[in-house]
């Protein structure tokens, strides 16, 4: 219990120390150790690395779940160290809302057999999101989350220790600095009775307990600056490993759009084929409407703008509008391609041939694709081997 009270008194005594240097340097009355320009750098690099590490990752959370509410809650769970209950995706919601409605207003009927189908597509598409803000949250947001929690805070402990350490030095020095000038005061006009301290012998002449007070001062800023350096250097080290943090980031940062790419590249797909489902049936219930007549639902998509193919989805033409007229009935086979104007293309995603007019194509092949005259833009002729069948464009990446 005694060691106990030495060591809390010690430690008040410290803390005092410090507060009083801290409010001196405040009001301009005691000097500062400034760091080096290099160490200054790296703690505003770290701070700027934190702050938009911070926004980043709230941000990113909003994107995958929009709802605060359901954020929060989520929140608890983690901190709770509990798992956090499966919830049902929008999209999942609406095609349950739909497929109800299909089996309560007629599932033999034209709108409840669209609702179905339309029902089917949204709830892939909510699989599809499912996976994606799964996949998001374990590559891009963990890494993010456990550098604040982690790597942050230990810098954060290291540079509050490297403000002690600091604040040691710079009062070593305020009180080496004070015994010097009171040494020099006490050789020139000595008063024993203002200059001597309360423990030492009364006998002692005041230029001589001064000379002891400047050897101890002295050997206290050895110590301190000592350690000072010592934790200066540990901090650097972690400042210097902020640029590790960033690798690592740019890395999580490649997982997340190619995530993000694989989820919006399915829900394309998903989309495009329930347009095929839709445009296959169409006819039969609005005549003159369906995909393939000579006014198509939605306008032709330039092939010189693959922004705009990947983001709307296209219409697929019929059979017929894919050669000139009076020319419909044009075998493929006895199509020779033209003398130039073949290219090779990269195969994005599997498409499966809707007909035998049809190509049908997997993933990552490369295939020898040209245009005719008179053809849809969204289409080209693809070969692979003696295979040959229309190809959309949609699908392709046309390499040079």
């Amino acid at each position: 219990m005694d060691f106990n009270m030495k060591k809390l008194a010690s430690d008040a005594g410290i803390f005092f120390t410090r507060a009083v240097q801290f409010t001196e340097e405040k009001f301009g009355q005691a000097e500062k150790t400034e760091l080096d320009a290099h160490f200054e750098n790296l703690l505003a690099r770290a701070d700027s690395t934190k702050n938009w590490t911070e926004k980043i990752l709230r941000q990113t959370e909003v994107l995958l779940q929009p709802n605060p509410s359901a954020r929060v809650e989520e929140f608890l769970y983690e901190k709770l160290d509990r798992k956090v209950p499966s919830r049902v995706t929008n999209g999942e919601l609406l095609a349950q809302y739909m497929a109800e409605a299909a089996s309560e207003l007629g599932p033999t009927t034209p709108y409840g057999k669209t609702l179905l189908k339309v029902a089917e597509a949204e709830k892939q598409l909510g699989a599809a999101e499912r996976d994606f803000i799964h996949t998001a949250s374990v590559s891009f947001l963990t890494p993010l989350r456990n550098f604040l929690e982690g790597d942050w805070k230990t810098i954060s402990k290291e540079r509050r220790l490297l403000q002690n350490r600091r604040l040691d030095l710079d009062a070593c020095k305020a009180r080496l600095k004070k015994a010097k000038a009171a040494e020099a005061k006490a050789t020139t006009v000595p008063d024993f009775q203002e200059t001597r301290p309360r423990n030492y012998i009364l006998s002692a002449s005041a230029s001589a307990l001064w000379n002891d007070e400047v050897d101890k001062a002295e050997q206290e800023l050895r110590v301190a600056q000592t350690e000072f350096d010592r934790q200066a250097e540990v901090t650097r080290l972690l400042l210097e490993g902020i640029s590790s943090t960033h690798v690592n980031h740019l890395r999580c940062l490649h997982e997340f759009v190619k995530s993000q790419t694989t989820y919006y590249a399915q829900c394309y797909r998903h989309m495009l084929d329930l347009q095929k489902q839709l445009g296959s049936s169409q006819g039969t219930i609005f005549p003159g409407t369906f995909v393939g007549t000579t006014e198509p639902a939605s306008p032709p998509l330039s092939s010189t703008s693959p922004t705009t193919a990947a983001a709307t989805m296209p219409v697929v033409p019929s059979v017929a509008s894919l050669a000139p007229p009076g020319e419909a009935s044009l075998c493929l086979e006895e199509v020779a391609p033209p003398a130039s104007g073949t290219r090779k293309a990269r195969v994005l995603y599997d498409y499966e041939a809707a007909d035998s007019s049809e190509l049908a194509l997997l993933a990552d092949e490369l295939i020898t694709v040209y245009s005719l005259p008179g053809m849809d833009p969204d289409w080209l002729i693809g070969e692979r081997g003696n295979k040959k069948g229309k190809v959309p464009v949609t699908y392709l990446e046309l390499l040079s």
